[in-house]
């Protein structure tokens, strides 16, 4: 099984009829592949076809090769402004698009992220992109919440574990938005960061569920229901490339910071990448690039 679906690259060539691309094109690769007939992709809403065919996803091989076969329809081009590191960023950072989508991020609106992973430290900027007068983001680690402060996050709460996720919730409203958050991110997924999420939207707010760190939970719906808060899923993104590009190309975002590791191809580079990879903690690893 090939895997990796975060991935950018030269186009070597192009099948009969497709006149969007020419060899040496350079392009960010979208990793889900619809099937164009199904009732929600002709809603727009491509991502949620059950058929989707997705990169690293059995029995689909992934894009970490030296060739990929992939429609042309889910390539696309890439200013001479970015490399293709920032092409591969297009990938992680479309999740922080959707999410910011689902929850209506627009200036005037205050923002709060549980979870400064990657996928959290992406739904930070473009949060901060789309114009939010405030972002707060909550992490256990240190380490990850400085990185946050480096992407330009207005407020970080370091939590204990032991912590419940109410406390949680009366601390970071306490230090950023006494009234509650408009839009809640949860891009961690436990039940502790959900009733985190509940307690400290706003009445009228949106939590957006990213994270999927448990599949069922107990949570205390009453009081969110009684202040209309919305609780909305959010999976994978859909029609997000092109705004990554001008996120990226404008200096909108600057995803730089979050590239903290780059390898080769070779058999002993990727060994030494994907060990890399697999112990942050110790190499304080975010994204590994490997470039071909």
């Amino acid at each position: 099984m090939v895997i990796g679906h975060e991935s950018a690259g030269q186009v070597v060539g192009v099948g009969a009829g497709v006149t969007s691309l020419v060899p040496g094109d350079r392009v960010a690769l979208e990793p889900g592949v619809p099937c164009g007939s199904h009732k929600l992709c002709r809603e727009g809403r491509y991502n949620l076809d059950p058929s989707i065919k997705f990169f690293a996803t059995p029995p689909v091989h992934g894009s970490l090769a030296n060739y990929v076969d992939h429609p042309a329809d889910y390539c696309f081009k890439l200013p001479e402004s970015m490399d293709y590191e920032l092409g591969a960023m297009c990938e992680p950072l479309s999740v922080g698009v959707h999410a910011c989508r689902r929850g209506g991020v627009c200036p005037g609106k205050r923002v709060l992220v549980l979870g400064a992973g990657p996928i959290g430290l992406v739904a930070l900027v473009c949060a901060k992109a789309f114009g939010a007068d405030a972002v707060a983001i909550t992490d256990v680690r240190q380490e990850a919440l400085d990185k946050a402060r480096e992407l330009g996050a207005d407020h970080t709460l370091r939590i204990e574990t032991q912590q419940t996720g109410e406390d949680v919730a009366d601390r970071v409203k306490a230090l950023a938005c006494p009234e509650g958050f408009d839009v809640v991110i949860d891009c961690a997924g436990f039940e502790s960061t959900m009733r985190t999420a509940l307690a400290a939207a706003a009445a009228g707010g949106r939590v957006v569920l990213v994270g999927m760190g448990q599949t069922e939970m107990s949570l205390p719906l009453g009081s969110a229901s009684i202040r209309e808060v919305d609780i909305l899923g959010c999976f994978r993104y859909r029609n997000t490339y092109p705004t990554c590009i001008e996120l990226i190309s404008s200096g909108r975002v600057n995803l730089g910071p979050m590239i903290t590791h780059r390898f080769g191809f070779s058999k002993e580079e990727v060994l030494q990448g994907f060990e890399t990879a697999s112990r942050p903690n110790e190499t304080h690893a975010i994204k590994v690039m490997f470039n071909l």
